[in-house]
């Protein structure tokens, strides 16, 4: 399962709340976690256009090998565009989307409370400004949402309205519509 939308739609959080449930299980379950795995494949990112088609094939690749290997893969990262995750489709046997849907200003105000971490912390106030003002920002690249759009997958077997359910209603809408998958 992908979990996909813009940076602070929650992604994160649901998959964790979905990775607690499996792993109560028993079911063999890894959570890659883009924001993780990127510095794994791009050691000093900066975020271009080129990085992240490289980045995204990587990490689409790095799940379809987990999955062969016959473990439940929890991807977790924007994949911004379409084409990434229609990649990931033609890689992988049983995939599914979760799209995370809310709109850039509730990701903006979940995203400027987040502590700086595996991802830069204020990151669409910095691109807002860079947009408005063009000042510089160092690692401060291309942000989905402000400098490149999100684009949706009709396809998407599951959408989620994250600014209006609780993470607890998302895991459970994850954990409903997937129980023919996770037994």
């Amino acid at each position: 399962m992908w979990f996909t939308g813009l940076p602070g739609a929650g992604k994160s959080t649901v998959a964790g709340a979905v990775l607690d449930v499996l792993k109560t299980r028993g079911l063999d379950v890894v959570h890659l976690r883009m924001d993780d795995r990127r510095k794994h494949y791009t050691p000093r990112p900066i975020y271009t256009a080129k990085e992240r088609v490289e980045a995204y094939r990587m990490f689409v690749d790095e799940a379809a090998e987990l999955v062969r290997e016959g473990r439940v893969v929890l991807m977790d990262g924007s994949g911004s565009q379409l084409d990434m995750r229609r990649y990931a489709r033609s890689m992988i046997e049983r995939f599914a989307e979760v799209h995370l849907r809310c709109g850039v200003t509730t990701a903006m105000k979940r995203e400027s409370a987040r502590p700086e971490g595996a991802v830069m912390a204020g990151l669409y106030a910095k691109a807002m400004k860079r947009k408005a003002t063009g000042q510089k920002f160092e690692g401060l690249g291309q942000v989905i949402g402000v400098d490149v759009p999100f684009e949706e997958d009709p396809r998407a077997e599951l959408v989620l309205d994250s600014a209006g359910l609780s993470v607890e209603a998302m895991r459970d809408a994850v954990l409903e519509r997937f129980a023919p998958w996770l037994g």
